[in-house]
């Protein structure tokens, strides 16, 4: 499998096959990196990673993959760049190529991480956009394998609002992996129509299912997973707070929830979850809604039925993959 030289921007973009071939390559490297192994196949090389939205998990992946694969590492957040305002980003896009050997943008529109791209002679790598997140799919892709053997036919429900990077990305890659997928929530939070369409499509190919309700309890019937994020985006104004816990309320993830599902059914989450009041948001929406939870229950998310933390540590390995795959050559 030759990936060299490619963006990696959306899972729209890649085969099944080539999927499946960073989840094995992110496993080696993570076996790699529990045995103390060296793997700094990258070193002299530089990239640069561009955050205009701020992340703990995405930051921190990106840099250790890079020191692990021998990369240095340029951390760009909203003050140190002009991206867009005082330099437009196809001229930024150029600057940057000139310098780094690849570019990992997290933000706002798809549109501007496919600028980069358009313009950049080196890889350019999706961290988050509002439409898709790509890094995390892959993470949890690893971690589903890891805990049930395979991928195929394994049922993923998605539950709150559908409709932004994590739902959409979750719906194309059970697409492509011939998995099933099921987004439950209230049906203005299903993701666009259009997106659906090219999900069906490809899911014909592979043998996947998409479904949707609106109906918790029959909706997470079955499932193998179940998967939710926060209900309000970062940027997102506070006076959507009130209208999103009133329409995904009765979305939460509860250890019911879980138990309708199955004994064998398993907890995941992107992160940051708002499960309890030890965080500075936490506490602001126990004092305007009363709530100590949001997306999901303390209950479910300390579970063992929890694979939340393993999730999370897979990002770094699996982003190692895609800069190693798109920085080697064959």
């Amino acid at each position: 499998m030759n990936l060299y030289g490619r963006d990696f921007l959306k899972l729209l973009d890649y085969t099944p096959q080539e999927i499946e071939y960073l989840v094995d390559l992110a496993a080696e490297l993570k076996e790699k990196k529990k045995k103390h192994i060296l793997h700094d196949e990258l070193r002299g090389r530089n990239i640069a990673l561009i955050f205009e939205k701020t992340s703990t998990r995405t930051r921190c992946a990106f840099e250790v993959a890079a020191h692990d694969l021998g990369m240095g590492s340029t951390y760009l957040n909203p003050t140190d760049s002009q991206i867009g305002k005082k330099e437009s980003i196809a001229d930024t896009a150029r600057v940057l190529a000139g310098m780094f050997d690849g570019i990992e943008y997290r933000g706002f529109e798809q549109e501007i991480v496919e600028t980069i791209a358009k313009y950049s002679k080196v890889p350019v790598w999706n961290g988050l956009t509002n439409e898709f997140h790509p890094t995390q799919m892959l993470a949890d892709l690893l971690t589903i394998r890891e805990h049930f053997g395979h991928l195929k036919g394994i049922h993923v429900v998605y539950m709150g609002d559908a409709r932004y990077n994590t739902g959409n990305s979750l719906m194309v890659v059970c697409a492509k992996m011939g998995m099933k997928f099921t987004a439950v929530s209230n049906k203005k939070y299903f993701p666009s129509q259009e997106l659906v369409d090219t999900c069906m499509e490809i899911a014909e190919k592979t043998g996947a299912t998409i479904d949707f309700s609106e109906d918790a309890i029959k909706g997470t019937k079955g499932a193998d997973v179940i998967y939710t994020d926060i209900w309000v985006s970062m940027g997102e104004p506070d006076s959507i707070w009130e209208e999103r816990i009133k329409d995904l309320e009765p979305y939460r993830v509860t250890m019911d929830i879980m138990n309708n599902a199955g004994d064998g059914c398993v907890f995941m989450h992107c992160l940051p979850s708002f499960h309890d009041l030890n965080t500075g948001i936490g506490k602001e929406i126990k004092e305007k809604y009363g709530l100590d939870e949001m997306e999901v229950t303390d209950e479910v998310f300390e579970s063992e039925r929890s694979l939340v933390f393993e999730e999370a540590e897979n990002r770094m390995h699996t982003i190692k993959a895609v800069m190693l795959a798109t920085l080697k050559e064959a």
